[in-house]
C-alpha cells in the first residue's frame, strides 16, 4: 500500500526535496506552507511528474488549529496519514542575544519549537486513533549541544526539540505510534543563507568550512527518505552528517575540494 506523507514547511528547501523523493518512490505526499503562491507553485511543479499523488494545503504551524486542519485535510484527501514530518522552521541573521529584537525570539520559538509540539500533539493523537504511524522531527544547530555565538535562540529551540522528541518517544513506546529524529546536517537552503544575511564578510570567512560541511538538498534528501521508509524503531535517529563523516571530510579537505560555494 502506498504510504501517505505529510511534510510541514515543504514548499522549498529540504522539505520540498523530501516531498520529491517520496513521490519518486510512489508515495502520496501532502506539502504545506504559509504562503498560497509558494504552495501553488510547489504543487504545480511536483504534479507535472507525479499527478494526483501530491496535494497541498496551507498551514501556519504556530497555530494549533492549523496543524489539526492539515491532518484532517490530508486524511480526507488520501484516507490516512502514515508519516508526519515536522520540518517547518525559521532562522534569522546572527546577532548576539542583546542585539536581537525581542520579536525575533518570539518568532523562532513559535515556529521551531511550538510548531513541532503542536504538530506532534495532533499527529500522535490522530495516529493512535487510526492504529499507528510515524512522526519525525527535524534537528538542527543546537541539537548536539554545540554553541555558535549569534545563534543562541535558534540553537535553544533545536536543543529543546531533541529533548522533546526523545521524551515523546518514551511516552509512545507502548503504542503503535513511533516518534523519531531526522538530522540532515548542514544543507544548502535559504534557512542556512539567512544566517549570513546582511553580513557578506562573515559568509566569505566561513566559506571554507561551509564547503567542507554543507551538502546539497539532492544529496541529503534521498538518504533520509530511504531510511524513513524503512520504518525505523521508536526513538531512532536518522543522521546524515555523522561525527565520523565530519572527521573524514576535514582530514581529506586538503586534497578533496568540495565546491558547494564557489
Amino acid at each position: 500500500m502506498s504510504r501517505v506523507i505529510v511534510i510541514t514547511g515543504s514548499t522549498k528547501g529540504i522539505g520540498y526535496g523530501l516531498a520529491e523523493e517520496f513521490l519518486k518512490r510512489g508515495c502520496k505526499v501532502v506539502v504545506s506552507g504559509r504562503k498560497q503562491e509558494a504552495l501553488d507553485e510547489a504543487v504545480k511543479t511536483l504534479a507535472k511528474d507525479h499527478g494526483t499523488n501530491v496535494a497541498g494545503f496551507l498551514c501556519d504551524v504556530t497555530k494549533f488549529e492549523d496543524n489539526e486542519k492539515l491532518f484532517t485535510l490530508a486524511k480526507g484527501k488520501f484516507g490516512r496519514v502514515d508519516i508526519w514530518i515536522n520540518n517547518a522552521g525559521i532562522s534569522l541573521p546572527r546577532y548576539m542575544l542583546w542585539e536581537q529584537p525581542y520579536k525575533n525570539a518570539d518568532e523562532i520559538v513559535a515556529a521551531n519549537l511550538m510548531g513541532v509540539i503542536y504538530g506532534s500533539q495532533v499527529a500522535v493523537k490522530e495516529m493512535l486513533a487510526q492504529g499507528g504511524g510515524h512522526v519525525f522531527n527535524m534537528e538542527g544547530h543546537g541539537s548536539n549541544g554545540r554553541i555558535i555565538p549569534g545563534m543562541t535562540v535558534y540553537g535553544a529551540t533545536k536543543s529543546a526539540l531533541t529533548y522533546f522528541t526523545k521524551s515523546l518517544a518514551s511516552e509512545t513506546k507502548d503504542t503503535p505510534v513511533k516518534v523519531c529524529l531526522l538530522s540532515p546536517g548542514m544543507v544548502d537552503t535559504d534557512l542556512l543563507k539567512v544566517d549570513y544575511a546582511g553580513a557578506p564578510e562573515k559568509f566569505e570567512s566561513a566559506k571554507r568550512i561551509l564547503n567542507i560541511l554543507v551538502d546539497k538538498v539532492e544529496t541529503v534528501a534521498p538518504y533520509l527518505v530511504e531510511r524513513i521508509l524503512a520504518e525505523p524503531k521508536n526513538g531512532a535517529k536518522i543522521e546524515w552528517l555523522t561525527t565520523s563523516k565530519v572527521m573524514i571530510r576535514f582530514m581529506t579537505s586538503s586534497f578533496i575540494k568540495r565546491k558547494i560555494y564557489e
